[in-house]
């Protein structure tokens, strides 16, 4: 298999072992970067010099005999709002242009210390919100990679790297995940810090990863995770272990539940037909919940709380360069700056009520399961498509996974998304690789 290929947990190895060398996997990446690029259009900076001297770098560690960390000499891309202190960090916006960051983000700095190679920064809509940047979807052209973390997901689907980061304040990992057909991971909230990653929503913001595997998801992710003082929301706790659990077989096959959630009417009736039979072969091993009472008002209560949050968080680029926003960001502003503070406190009440919600479905249930997007990836590059089937999980902080599992009626990916409750990651992860190898043998 080419190198650009090649699972990551596999080219660390590989690289550990004096297989392969760093040089040659970024090389090969690079060469598949400018073999796309111009037509997928995944990357907002690169340079192909500084890419090449970090897996030298990385290279020459190996040969002293240094500590290795588990990503040593393995390239991630990184989305553009996420700071970086050698690249620029512009957001998705003009009024961001040319700023260059004096520090790495906490998650930067936690790739570096585990010896990846940061390749470059990754196409990001308009300051992470719906506004599209310039990512087409590698397997149909014509069509949107979602959003808003659009060349994240594409880099990676398209073999420019193994790896990659998103982030979710309501669909940003799950939806590109599913139109671009490869795997994305949204942590549970505070797991990983956004110390230098552009707000939008602290009570929403969430990191998250992309890959080609639940493996190379377990070994990206388990390297960002962590306690950070600089960020509020995370907690002094012991890491989850990602890759060990992910690869060991459940003592007992999974549970899942069947959640189609108050917007089910929005699925496209392929997605529909898909889960109707993906539920019907797992027999005994999923059942429907309907939980569409309890759950009915969370679309708006998030949307409260993210329209008044991005009020706040971008009110110097709405007063001083108004004009150059989109209209629909500038819409959304405006609309949250109506939000009276009762409503606002009673949407983050409710969220920290709703935690407790669904205790008991996980009692009896291992994981949920639900879509990840209404379908297939929209035809058009003027829409990053509906983040509608992310919203609740995201508002509840709960870890998600897009599994490429389904396809539509015109052969495009269609995802199925995995949800555990918060703080059980790992066997979350478990039981998506049960699926995955499920789904496989049937």
């Amino acid at each position: 298999m080419e190198l650009e290929l090649m699972g990551a947990v596999e080219v660390a190895q590989k690289i550990r072992d004096g297989l392969i060398s760093s040089e040659d996997l970024v090389r090969a990446c690079l060469a598949q970067i400018d073999r796309l690029e111009k037509q997928v259009g995944a990357w907002t900076f690169i340079d192909p010099d500084l890419a090449v001297q970090q897996a030298k770098d990385a290279d020459s560690a190996i040969q002293r005999g240094l500590r290795l960390g588990p990503l040593h000499g393995v390239p991630v891309g990184i989305k553009d709002i996420i700071d970086t202190k050698d690249m620029p960090t512009e957001d998705g916006t003009v009024l961001h242009k040319g700023r260059r960051p004096q520090d790495d983000a906490t998650v930067v700095s936690k790739l570096r210390e585990a010896g990846a190679v940061i390749m470059g920064k990754t196409v990001t809509t308009e300051l992470a919100v719906f506004s599209p940047g310039k990512t087409k979807n590698p397997h149909d052209l014509t069509r949107t990679p979602g959003g808003s973390s659009s060349g994240s997901a594409a880099a990676v689907a398209a073999g420019m790297i193994p790896l990659a980061l998103g982030t979710q304040t309501n669909g940003s990992v799950i939806r590109p995940a599913s139109f671009c057909g490869v795997y994305g991971y949204k942590p549970t909230f505070g797991l990983v810090s956004r110390h230098l990653v552009l707000q939008q929503s602290r009570p929403l913001d969430q990191v998250g990863v992309y890959a080609r595997s639940i493996e190379d998801v377990a070994l990206v992710a388990e390297s960002i995770i962590g306690y950070d003082s600089l960020d509020p929301d995370t907690r002094l706790q012991a890491k989850p272990e990602l890759l060990l659990t992910q690869a060991q077989p459940p003592p007992l096959d999974p549970f899942l539940a069947f959640v189609k959630s108050p917007v089910w009417n929005q699925a496209e009736e392929d997605t529909k037909t898909a889960f109707s039979e993906l539920v019907s072969a797992l027999g005994e091993c999923a059942e429907s919940c309907d939980l569409h009472e309890l759950i009915d008002d969370v679309h708006d209560l998030h949307r409260i709380v993210m329209e008044a949050d991005l009020a706040r968080s971008f009110e110097r680029e709405y007063v001083d360069g108004k004009k150059q926003l989109s209209d629909i960001l500038r819409e959304m502003i405006e609309r949250g700056q109506t939000v009276t503070a009762v409503d606002y406190n009673n949407s983050i009440t409710r969220m920290k009520e709703f935690y407790h919600l669904f205790d008991k479905l996980f009692e009896e249930h291992d994981a949920i399961i639900t879509p990840a997007t209404t379908g297939e990836a929209p035809v058009g590059l003027g829409s990053t498509g509906s983040p509608a089937f992310c919203t609740i999980w995201t508002y509840f902080g709960m870890p998600a996974i897009a599994l490429p599992l389904l396809q539509g009626e015109q052969g495009m990916p269609i995802g199925v998304q995995l949800v555990g409750p918060r703080g059980d990651d790992a066997r979350l992860l478990r039981t998506a690789r049960w699926l995955v190898n499920t789904m496989a043998g049937l």
